[in-house]
């Protein structure tokens, strides 16, 4: 029986040779993200001229008042990750759930926990940070928020986020001692991060992180609608319902119901060796 065309044969000195389906797939996805990109460029300028708020690399947090909510509440959070940290070797790796931040995120140096991305609430998840979720849903134009974790000595290159139309916020959960030396930079502003603090960026902006210490750092990420005229929002809303159809949204969305599985299996394993232990006692 001959193989299905989307599998991955071998040749005769048995080295694995991708079906002619995988290597046009491959090459069309090429196509897809360097005209994605040239596209997204293009429309950067219109999207700024859209914008309610100023186009800046750092943006005012007070214009975001469920932003001020998270800071009053920050220890709930910390709370809630405090309890998913004891189980960290479960959180995945930021380029499993999604291969195309492979270049970004380098071996196990960057885990993320996602709470609502790629086009819904990721429900197992949330159950493991309940608080957290609740207080997430109350961001207006919520698209993702995740807790990401960042080792120690690790270097986020440069890079740059998909589109204008969306900003981002970073809340302080876990900073480290020597904090001077562990920062964000955006375009030319340097941000250091405070536990229970937040700050909002435009992530269009070329951005990278350094975590020159010995110690993790860790955040809540939240991604949610920019303020836009009536155009900036029909195309901003056009835009991300045509990346939902592509291969950028769906590997990550299908990975992430994985490896919200394996992670609440991680946690019932270690509950019930703690009832063991207890019913020993």
């Amino acid at each position: 029986m001959s193989p299905p065309p989307n599998a991955v044969q071998q040749d005769a000195t048995g080295r694995d040779q991708l079906s002619v389906w995988e290597r046009l797939r491959k090459r069309r996805r090429k196509k897809v993200k360097r005209y994605g990109k040239l596209f997204i460029r293009r429309m950067a300028s219109y999207m700024g001229g859209q914008s309610l708020i100023d186009d800046t690399p750092i943006i005012d947090k007070t214009l975001f008042p469920p932003i001020k909510t998270l800071e009053d509440n920050w220890g709930a959070v910390r709370a809630e990750l405090d309890g998913i940290l004891k189980h960290r070797e479960a959180v995945p790796l930021f380029q499993e759930v999604s291969p195309d931040q492979k270049k970004i995120s380098i071996g196990d140096n960057w885990r993320t926990f996602i709470l609502f991305g790629f086009g819904g609430k990721s429900e197992k998840n949330c159950r493991q940070a309940p608080e957290t979720a609740r207080m997430l849903e109350t961001v207006p134009n919520l698209q993702s928020a995740w807790f990401s974790i960042i080792s120690p000595g690790y270097h986020i290159p440069p890079h740059r986020g998909v589109t204008k139309g969306i900003i981002r916020c970073h809340l302080g959960l876990i900073v480290p001692k020597d904090a001077e030396n562990c920062y964000m930079r955006v375009d030319d502003q340097i941000k250091v991060w405070k536990e229970g603090e937040a700050f909002v960026f435009d992530d269009t902006y070329e951005h990278e992180v350094r975590n020159d210490t010995e110690e993790d750092r860790v955040v809540l990420i939240l991604d949610f609608d920019r303020p836009m005229r009536l155009g900036g929002r029909l195309f901003n809303r056009t835009f991300i319902s045509l990346l939902k159809l592509t291969a950028y949204y769906q590997e990550p969305k299908k990975a992430m119901r994985s490896y919200e599985d394996q992670f609440e299996a991680a946690v019932r394993r270690a509950n019930d060796n703690i009832e063991k232990l207890s019913d020993e006692d």
